[in-house]
């Protein structure tokens, strides 16, 4: 993995000039999840793992791409698009197709990008490749592109070129996220409010299953036809519901014998994690992680028993945590079936509870738990020659 310092050395190795820096981070989702379809609330976070991009203008067509992380270039013209062999290639193509889509007028550009947001565990690399490039190409030409529209461009190169239907969270926050706050969004309105979490004393703890589950994307697939059944039998009851966030728990209950025992399950699970997330933010308001963190717990059952989108060795990790005081709440985050849990935990703490719970792993699972510790950061933005040089 690759400092910035270590991006702008392979820069200056390949093209000799002085580049632009643009940090981009990767992001966490505290609570809200697979409410972002149901068109409900999530509440991410920038981290500070990111992916930094050393870009400059070039005065012809072509783009000479360099993924410092893997050690391979590409090269394209913007007169000639299309889909690279190299998939990495591809969520950078993707960005340059959707400025030029719509319309703006853009040369060709030389840039290097790597940095330590890791592959696989959820934590949204892929996001921070695209909106961070999306910022950078913005800057270096003057585009003037307003920040929503830059997450909306970004969005659609991963769903339209990519070819991954992803929700805009993650480039959301990957571009609205600032330091010591996490980001309320409203998945309908795209509205959203700034929630606190300034604290000096706690860091954010990763714990990575190192499991990846064939069911995961069918499963995905398969809720949200349950939630849209759902949907179909409230409405009648309910012409107001077009969603699950339009619904609430009264609603749901008298339409209960009206909807399959699974389906029920479902859209409690959804309706009840869009109350608990109202809850979480006021809790973080004033500054109660113990009531936070007894939501995240509640989270995770739900995901677990009513969703069901866990896997033993996701609850092993939420269990195992329970019984550290230091430990203020965890739960699976993500899609489910494997991935990452988050834990909010103690800085004093941390490297104790990590080294006990790899270790309880290790033994249940004959497998590692990979640990990332990190912290709240701000969203994508340019890194000055005072910042470069002070890291």
């Amino acid at each position: 993995m690759n400092s910035i310092s270590q991006i702008v050395k392979v820069y200056k190795n390949f093209f000799n000039d002085e580049p632009i820096l643009v940090r981009s981070p990767g992001r966490l989702n505290f609570i809200g999840e697979h409410t972002d379809y149901n068109m409900g609330f999530v509440l991410p976070a920038a981290i500070d793992n990111a992916i930094y991009f050393a870009i400059a203008p070039r005065t012809d067509t072509r783009c000479k791409l360099i993924s410092a992380d893997l050690n391979e270039d590409y090269e394209f013209s913007l007169e000639t698009l299309s889909k690279s062999k190299k998939g990495w290639a591809n969520y950078l193509i993707g960005v340059v197709d959707q400025l030029i889509k719509a319309g703006y007028q853009l040369k060709g550009f030389n840039c290097v990008f790597g940095g330590d947001i890791p592959i696989g565990a959820g934590l949204s690399s892929s996001a921070a490749i695209e909106a961070g490039l999306t910022y950078a190409v913005n800057h270096i030409f003057n585009l003037q592109i307003d920040k929503l529209s830059l997450v909306r461009l970004a969005q659609k190169a991963e769903n339209e070129f990519v070819g991954v239907k992803c929700g805009i969270m993650d480039q959301f926050i990957n571009i609205f996220g600032e330091s010591r706050n996490a980001l309320r969004i409203d998945c309908r309105s795209l509205e959203y409010e700034l929630v606190p979490f300034d604290y000096e004393n706690i860091s954010v703890v990763f714990f990575n299953t190192n499991v990846s589950h064939s069911l995961a994307s069918s499963e995905y697939n398969l809720r949200r036809e349950e939630c849209s059944k759902g949907v179909a039998v409230i409405k009648k009851e309910f012409p107001v519901v077009n969603s699950l966030r339009d619904a609430n728990a009264e609603m749901l209950e008298s339409c209960k014998l009206k909807m399959e025992p699974l389906t029920y399950r479902r859209c409690k699970y959804v309706v009840e994690e869009n109350e608990r997330l109202l809850k979480a933010c006021e809790a973080l308001k004033v500054h109660d992680l113990t009531a936070f963190g007894s939501l995240l717990y509640e989270t995770h059952v739900g995901l677990s028993r009513d969703y069901e989108v866990s896997c033993p060795e996701l609850d092993f990790l939420v269990d195992a945590v329970k019984e550290f005081p230091a430990v203020y709440g965890a739960r699976m985050m993500g899609g489910g079936f494997g991935g990452c849990t988050i834990n909010i935990i103690e800085n004093e703490s941390v490297e104790m509870v990590t080294s006990l719970i790899s270790k309880k792993y290790k033994e249940r699972f004959n497998r590692e738990a990979t640990v990332y510790v990190t912290k709240i950061s701000a969203g994508t933005g340019i890194v000055s020659a005072e910042e470069h040089a002070a890291v």
